[in-house]
């Protein structure tokens, strides 16, 4: 009886013991994600007052682009010799929509807001009878929207391998959109995005780019008689694809500062969740060990006690 009872006190003693060994590489793993997090919190700061500066920057380019644009275009939108960037098809049945997301994931919901803009505009045109068609830039977007609209994905931009945003990175994918135009593909292009605002704050945006839509201060100020040359025709001609290219980088530079931004406000939580879990895996730890040990002392008072 005394030597079942010593096996069953050892194997009770053994799975406490064991118990205590797994909180303690419970609590070391989760100190070691909380470094993790906290490292790539302070990357993600550091990338982002870059990033930051460079979407601040292309705005004011863009937005005098399709100020002057504006101007030009409210003299030649009406006649039959207007560019076909500019007054489109004439149709309205094809969509093409160019889902820009990030290549790596750990940045909150930054991806997923995109694309759910980007799938809500998707049916609302299917509910209307239009034909929708994606190109994706950015591996994320991609991955959510071939689970759904796969067989509508006409091409994928990988930007993996790039560092530093360029220019020519925007007008590689502003050809590849006026190519497919040439071609009839479609008869509308919007470019989703999210704008940055500020560290926790960032705005999915979508902007129709063929045929473009100017803002209302450029159109109000239309009526204002210029003289060009050469023509106002040729000027659209030259500047409407570059603007494309505009457009679509100012696009992927407020998507890099956003993911940046989205990033670190992600990898701070997950800082802070790590910690509050660190905290309470030490005190059940301290717990379990003083339980222990005060059992132990229990067990040796009484024994000597017996004595």
């Amino acid at each position: 009886m005394d030597a079942r009872h010593k096996a069953g006190h050892d194997g009770v003693e053994s799975r406490a013991m064991a118990s205590l060994k797994d909180m303690r590489n419970r609590i070391a793993s989760t100190k070691a994600t909380q470094k993790i997090t906290k490292a790539m919190q302070m990357v993600a700061a550091s990338k982002l007052r870059r990033a930051q500066t460079a979407a601040e920057a292309a705005r004011p380019f863009a937005e005098h682009m399709d100020k002057m644009l504006g101007n030009i275009a409210g003299a030649v939108a009406d006649l039959a010799s207007a560019p076909k960037l500019l007054a489109g098809t004439g149709r309205d049945q094809v969509h093409l929509l160019v889902v820009c997301s990030a290549e790596r994931g750990l940045c909150g919901g930054f991806n997923t807001s995109i694309v759910r803009l980007a799938r809500e505009r998707a049916t609302t045109l299917a509910g209307q009878g239009k034909e929708v068609k994606f190109l994706c830039v950015g591996r994320k977007g991609f991955d959510q929207l071939r689970r759904v609209y796969g067989r509508l994905i006409l091409e994928t931009v990988d930007l993996r391998g790039v560092r530093a945003l360029r220019f020519e990175h925007a007008q590689g994918i502003a050809e590849k959109i006026v190519t497919l135009f040439e071609g009839g593909a479609f008869d509308v292009c919007t470019v989703f995005f999210s704008r940055f605002k500020s560290v926790i704050s960032q705005i999915p945006t979508a902007q129709q780019v063929i045929p473009p839509v100017f803002p209302e201060q450029a159109k109000s100020g239309a009526n204002a008689v210029y003289d060009y040359e050469p023509g106002e025709e040729d000027i659209l001609t030259e500047l409407l694809p570059r603007n494309i290219a505009v457009q679509v980088f100012r696009a992927l530079l407020e998507n890099a500062a956003s993911e940046q931004g989205a990033r670190m406000s992600a990898m701070d939580n997950a800082t802070r969740n790590a910690g509050d879990m660190i905290r309470k895996q030490t005190l059940t730890y301290n717990r379990t060990r003083q339980a222990m040990i005060t059992k132990e002392l229990i067990e040796i008072i009484s024994g000597a006690e017996a004595l």
